[in-house]
């Protein structure tokens, strides 16, 4: 008789001929082309988590994972890894399983805008052989996203809402800042998962944690300590840093001055806009989008007329600029 052991979910025992049909089933099946060692995570995960691993509660994301460790050049190295994260459909779970959960509304999405960026394209070239090309490419995407969840406290149900805008959330495929192919390929449905897995972290802390979900950071990149601690943290593509050429000694007022938001604010970075005050590459592209909506040409435009930009008073601004381009 074939040894037994216990399933994830702690109670029905399965054979060892039982186990290993489901560890095919989920390599086949459910994640395909994925390593062994890749499933034996999502079995781990599952089995701590008492969750069933053939109802796909977890995805296995490659992700660029920075290593802590620098290059002869001083730049950070970073290799590719599967990591185990969950989806949203587990975040669903979890707030069902609390019997609070009352629903959540239908996506709500903002202005339809443009981003023009740069597509690779291949053609053929002299004596027959094939060349890779870029051309301009064109996607339209909105500008965010609402959705409101509701939780059932006491007698009442009470509402948790979160915007969330895609400019701060889409993933880049590389330097030209253009998004990848998914969220290229579903621009509304990748940022209504991000704003709904937004609204159930509020809504249910307790329930879903704080890491999250593989739809929001398919494509992007975590530290070495953020895998060895499971506590994702956001990583938007970003170019590479800029020191300020303000003194460490100049009072705060000149930062804000005509000729220190020039130096401080180059054109581009390797083909990537400059630090703007001490906003986020993330923070940074969603201003200047607004701001030129608004009506603003430049940095130092938009600068002029809104001094005080930073991280601490990025909404009030934000809300400003829709204002002025509404």
């Amino acid at each position: 008789m074939n040894a037994m052991t216990r399933t994830v979910q702690g109670t029905a025992l399965v054979t060892e001929q039982h186990a290993a049909e489901i560890r095919s089933a989920l390599k086949s099946s459910l994640y395909p082309g994925a390593s062994d060692a890749s499933i034996d995570m999502v079995l781990a995960y599952c089995k701590a988590a008492q969750l069933d691993p053939m109802t796909k509660p977890v995805h296995i994301v490659p992700m660029t994972v920075s290593t802590g460790k620098k290059d002869a050049n001083g730049y950070d190295i970073k290799e590719k890894r599967d990591v185990v994260m969950p989806g949203i459909g587990l975040y669903r779970i979890n707030a069902a399983r609390t019997g609070q959960y009352a629903g959540c509304s239908e996506p709500e999405f903002g202005p339809t805008r443009t981003m023009t960026f740069k597509r690779e394209k291949w053609v053929d070239g002299e004596n027959g052989k094939r060349r890779k090309t870029f051309v301009d490419a064109d996607m339209h995407y909105p500008e965010w996203c609402r959705i409101t969840v509701r939780r059932l406290i006491g007698a009442s149900i009470v509402e948790f809402t979160a915007l969330e805008y895609w400019l701060e959330n889409y993933a880049s495929k590389g330097d030209d800042g253009g998004p990848n192919a998914m969220w290229e390929k579903r621009p509304f449905g990748q940022i209504a998962k991000c704003a709904e897995a937004q609204a159930l972290r509020k809504a249910f802390p307790e329930a879903v944690g704080s890491q999250p979900t593989a739809e929001e950071m398919e494509g992007k990149s975590i530290d070495i300590e953020t895998v060895a601690s499971a506590k994702a943290a956001i990583e938007m593509p970003r170019a590479k840093a800029v020191p300020s050429v303000v003194p460490a000694d100049a009072p705060i007022d000149a930062e804000f001055s005509e000729q220190a938001t020039k130096e401080r604010t180059p054109a581009t970075v390797d083909g990537e806009p400059g630090p703007l005050g001490d906003l986020s590459p993330s923070q940074a592209r969603l201003i200047r989008a607004k701001a030129v909506a608004a009506g603003f040409a430049d940095d130092a435009a938009l600068l002029a007329a809104h001094p005080d930009v930073s991280k601490a008073t990025i909404n009030t601004v934000l809300k400003a600029l829709s204002d002025a381009s509404a």
